[in-house]
């Protein structure tokens, strides 16, 4: 009996040990007090490439043939629906040497409704300039960054057409070049090609480029109409005198490696999204981890405790006796 009585003491005091910790743990987070830590902000500039190749129809949304720049409005989309809030997001126009942006990262709960219609009317008609200068480009984006109130990473949709053609006198030496860190630039377009429409300003479709528009040859490309903004109205007389555009990887992932970014095929969302999980945040900006709901969740745990344990000595004491 002796046994039996110290036995049920301890248990006693173990249950009242609970109850004062489960007390504890509740003042505790009536104070609610906290720790300092580093949250990690995500900013993102979306650019879509809208110079005259991308008018190019080699993609497919839900087997459907689509134009690159379309495809890329839907994958802008779908980012944009992905996006947890608090993240900002800016929409970014290229072409010739320059990327413009439609207004600096907003956050994309609040502006949902605003960011996909800037999306929505992406037009290659907004071009500034006949030319495309990816390489270039890079440099003014660069700048154009560093204007925002705060920074962002970078998500470059392009099939990586440079026209006119590089060569030795007109390639940028980007190896001094800096901020470009993990940007990522996305492949749009086919391997195998397909002619490049040629529309007039009411968007219908007049004819195809011809080769004639992209045989610029070394030293007249950084003097010749396209570089200058001035299209050519040439308009391809047949099927064997179009120019193929293909989607250009292995110029994308060179460039990429040269300003020590990421590039990724867009043919798949899901493998867009992977890659952008490497980019690390836009920066991180101090911040408190308050312990509120810490504190009252093992409080929660100590007073069930207390109870089980209350139940338990109970139950023993009733098996004996």
């Amino acid at each position: 009996m002796i046994l039996f009585n110290k036995f049920k003491k301890h248990f006693e005091k173990k249950s009242d040990f609970f109850l004062l910790v489960s007390f504890l743990l509740m003042v505790l987070a009536l104070i609610n007090p906290s720790i300092p830590v580093k949250q990690s902000l995500y900013n993102y500039i979306l650019i879509a490439d809208i110079s005259q190749s991308m008018n190019t129809e080699d993609m497919k949304i839900n087997q459907k043939t689509v134009s690159r720049l379309d495809y890329t409005k839907h994958i802008m989309s779908r980012l944009v629906e992905d996006f947890p809030c608090g993240t900002k997001v800016s929409i970014g126009m290229f072409a010739g040497v320059s990327v413009s942006a439609t207004y600096s990262p907003i956050e994309v709960c609040e502006n949902f409704s605003n960011i996909n219609t800037t999306i929505s009317k992406l037009d290659w008609r907004a071009t500034w300039s006949g030319n495309t200068r990816i390489r270039e480009s890079v440099v003014n984006l660069a700048r154009l960054i560093r204007s925002f109130p705060e920074s962002a990473q970078v998500i470059y949709f392009t099939d990586g057409e440079e026209a006119p053609k590089l060569h030795v006198f007109n390639t940028r030496d980007l190896e001094q070049f800096q901020g470009g860190n993990d940007w990522l630039f996305v492949g749009i377009g086919s391997d195998e090609g397909a002619p490049i429409p040629k529309y007039d300003n009411k968007n219908q479709l007049i004819g195809y480029w011809s080769n004639d528009s992209f045989a610029l040859q070394p030293g007249i490309a950084q003097i010749s109409e396209s570089n200058i903004g001035v299209r050519d109205n040439k308009v391809a007389s047949g099927a064997t005198d179009r120019y193929m555009s293909k989607l250009d990887s292995e110029y994308l992932e060179k460039l990429a490696k040269e300003i020590d970014g990421l590039y990724i095929n867009g043919q798949s969302y899901r493998a867009i999204r992977k890659e952008m999980k490497k980019q690390p945040p836009a920066w991180k900006a101090p911040d408190q981890f308050y312990l509120q709901p810490i504190l009252c969740f093992f409080a929660l745990l100590f007073f069930i405790a207390r109870y089980l344990s209350k139940a338990n000595i109970n139950s023993l004491i009733r098996k004996i006796t």
